[in-house]
């Protein structure tokens, strides 16, 4: 069992069993144990002839505001929903560029767009598929590792891996391999009382662990609030709905367009006529005949399996609505059988005769009556004796399944396969209320979500027969800022080679939906984007950096459409990205094209897709409003603050915030401040002080007034 030590006491153990350079992995997200690294670190700034390497992704800090208004709307929201979430204090020294010498941080995934301007952040970001940082990380020695788990009281012997399995439980083999070979390796636990108990594969023996805080941590979980869906979005997430097959594979990531797509996979299913009509005034006839054969636009009879590197909000909700309901298992035999239908949504066997249509031997010998009896599809009392199967209440039966009288005996003595999940996960990050949902289910519910290593989940490799059945007519969905109009696609690097994110897993998944059979990797873009009034395509017809290379092009879609790029040439490639590009764009993109002799000179755009504008969009969106909520998965802000946070937006998109001149102009028309006075008292500008303040009142009193929806 682990040592019990104060946090003091685990730094001094640490300092003593490893004499070199420590080498720190940190599960990504949510399960740092905050306050023990900060307590490793402070002591290292303290101790300039110890090295310390500290490997991780995704560290998560308080949102941080740039100018004066963001800052008036931040503060209260962060102090209300973070509360006392320890932050992390080398980020802090990150962000300063004032970490040690003797202390670097090596990241695989940058929390977004958080670090553009950190040169250390920029030149220790190591850019790696998510599914190969295990490898790496063994390969670089890594001989700590820090981790929160969860508890539970009746599972004495046993942690939770909780919300980050997805490096720990491949890594754990490696490093055993590495502490039999005599390396000092040291592995830390802190519990944290809100962490869920996820059991399965999640589930550790607490030896693995060296170390254990006595403390346990009961501070508030980071949480990432659902951010407002904009029309864009909305309509790339009515497009992408129309892409998922039913009985199939989903995995979505993380933001406003997964939760544009969640939504419209909700009324998909729910409200079917006011989203098929929804869908045919977006679509017309443009793409029917790829969405019959991709996807479909009727509600989920069998419903969907959810294999996601992020286990997030959208996916909960989908499961809550009964969309997420097609149950796989983990034994080869009973996947194939729940795969050829004869399992029912539940897990029971439809009949013996479906079992028999699915391929299980006509005549049931002693290892088939055992593992039908293990796996919970047959009641564990009935017994074979020679020929004949002997039922509890006396009766004797052929053991000849086909037999009709037999058949009809075992009919009653059929049971339920008890393993059976819904999802498949490498880790979970959402909003306050996503934990909450989690913490309110029923442990047998709860159990339906399979927190697992990222080896299973982003690769094909290992099980590689069994996940093939498990993920039938896969839908890996995922997002790009960027397309080349050759089909290369851009989601993680500015292309003067600064990080936004990291690949993670998207790539992974890109090539899996290569590799499987009915799969396809849908690319979410919004076509154009606006900075400062500034105007620009997100469409282009050349990019210094790629994440998805052409040569694995399949399915993008914009608000205005889908584009099928699997097969196509470079001409037809071009053809179907300029059909979904805003029309302000398509000439210059054209002209470029042709320029590059890549596009004939004759050539000229379908006519349905000449106006690809946002009014278009806006019309639609006024007639079937019911499939444009702005916050279709809830929020944790107040109606107030989602209306400020609409205005601050607009302010942004049209207007550099750091220029008096702009800003003047933009406050001259607006409305009196009595219109808007709880706002103005929430950003603290009820009554201005001075000059700046009383600018800031009439800009967010512009921005309100631009943006406020008509009742």
């Amino acid at each position: 069992m682990p040592e019990v030590c104060s946090i003091e006491q685990a730094v001094d153990r640490v300092l003593s069993a490893i004499d070199g350079p420590i080498r720190l992995g940190l599960p990504l997200g949510l399960g740092k144990p905050n306050r023990w690294v900060n307590a490793l670190y402070a002591r290292i700034k303290q101790l300039p002839q110890r090295q310390l390497t500290i490997y991780t992704a995704l560290c998560l800090g308080r949102p941080l505001a740039s100018q004066e208004l963001q800052r008036r709307f931040l503060e209260p929201f962060v102090e209300r929903v973070y509360g006392d979430y320890p932050e992390l204090d080398f980020l802090a020294d990150l962000h300063a560029g004032n970490l040690p010498d003797n202390v670097r941080i090596e990241q695989f995934f940058l929390q977004p767009g958080s670090l553009l301007d950190c040169p250390s952040a920029q030149q220790d970001y190591n850019s790696c598929n998510y599914s190969q940082v295990t490898r790496d990380l063994d390969a670089k020695g890594v001989n700590l590792i820090a981790q929160l788990v969860a508890r539970d009281p009746q599972r004495p012997g046993l942690f939770s891996l909780s919300c980050n399995p997805d490096i720990t439980l491949d890594l754990l083999p490696r490093l055993e391999r590495r502490r039999a070979a005599g390396e000092p390796i040291l592995c830390l636990a802190q519990v944290h009382e809100d962490l869920l108990y996820m059991t399965g594969s999640a589930e550790v023996a607490r030896e693995r662990f060296d170390l254990l805080l006595q403390e346990p941590e009961r501070s508030t979980l980071f949480s990432t609030p659902n951010m407002p869906v904009t029309l864009q979005d909305q309509c790339i997430g009515l497009h992408a709905s129309s892409l998922v097959r039913d009985g199939g594979t989903l995995q979505i990531g993380i933001g406003a367009m997964g939760d544009a797509l969640t939504a419209a996979l909700l009324a998909r299913h729910a409200d079917n006529a006011a989203y098929r009509a929804g869908l045919e005034a977006l679509q017309g006839d443009a793409w029917a005949g790829l969405v019959d054969a991709v996807g479909g636009r009727e509600p989920f009879a069998e419903g969907l399996y959810g294999c996601s590197e992020m286990f997030v909000n959208g996916l909960l909700a989908l499961a809550e609505a009964g969309v997420l309901r097609r149950r796989v298992y983990p034994d080869l035999r009973l996947q194939q059988l729940a795969s050829a239908g004869a399992l029912d949504a539940e897990g029971r066997p439809r009949s013996v005769q479906a079992l028999l249509d699915a391929g299980l031997p006509a005549r049931l010998d002693a290892d088939g009556l055992g593992w039908l009896q293990a796996k919970g599809l047959l009641n564990g009392s009935l017994r074979l004796r020679g020929e004949r199967l002997h039922m509890a209440d006396g009766r004797e039966l052929s053991s000849d399944l086909q037999d009709p009288y037999t058949q009809s005996a075992l009919q009653a003595q059929l049971g339920q396969a008890p393993d059976g999940v819904l999802l498949h996960g490498g880790f979970f990050l959402g909003p306050t209320d996503f934990y909450q949902r989690l913490r309110e289910l029923a442990r047998e519910r709860l159990g339906r979500f399979a927190m697992t290593g990222i080896g299973f989940v982003n690769q094909l490799y290992g099980d590689e027969e069994l996940k093939r059945l498990q993920r039938r007519d896969a839908r890996f969905i995922n997002t790009v800022f960027c397309m080349t109009l050759l089909g290369a696609g851009v989601a993680d690097q500015l292309e003067d080679g600064r990080v936004l994110s990291g690949v993670g897993g998207q790539y992974d998944f890109v090539a899996q939906a290569q590799a499987l059979e009915g799969a396809r990797s849908i690319l979410l873009l919004r076509s154009w984007r606006e900075s400062a009034g500034r105007l620009s395509s997100n469409i282009v017809w050349h990019y210094g950096h790629v994440t998805i290379p052409r040569h694995l092009r399949d399915l993008v879609v914009t608000e205005y459409g889908i584009a099928d790029l699997r097969g196509k040439t470079d001409a037809e490639v071009i053809e179907a990205l300029l059909n979904i590009c805003d029309s302000r764009f398509q000439a210059e993109l054209i002209e470029q094209a042709q320029q590059a002799g890549k596009l004939p000179r004759h050539f000229r755009l379908d006519p349905r897709f000449l106006d690809n504008r946002p009014e278009r969009l806006q019309a639609l969106q006024a007639r079937h409003p019911t499939l444009f909520d702005e916050y279709p998965l809830g929020s944790d802000f107040g109606r107030e603050e989602r209306d400020l946070l609409r205005a601050l937006n607009w302010l942004k998109g049209k207007f550099k915030l750091s220029e008096a001149l702009e800003l003047g102009k933009a406050a001259l028309e607006a409305p009196p401040p009595d219109d808007f006075a709880r706002h103005l008292a929430r950003m603290g500008l009820a009554q201005p002080h001075g000059w700046r303040e009383e600018l800031y009142q009439r800009l967010v009193l512009a921005g309100l007034h631009a943006t406020i929806p008509e009742s």
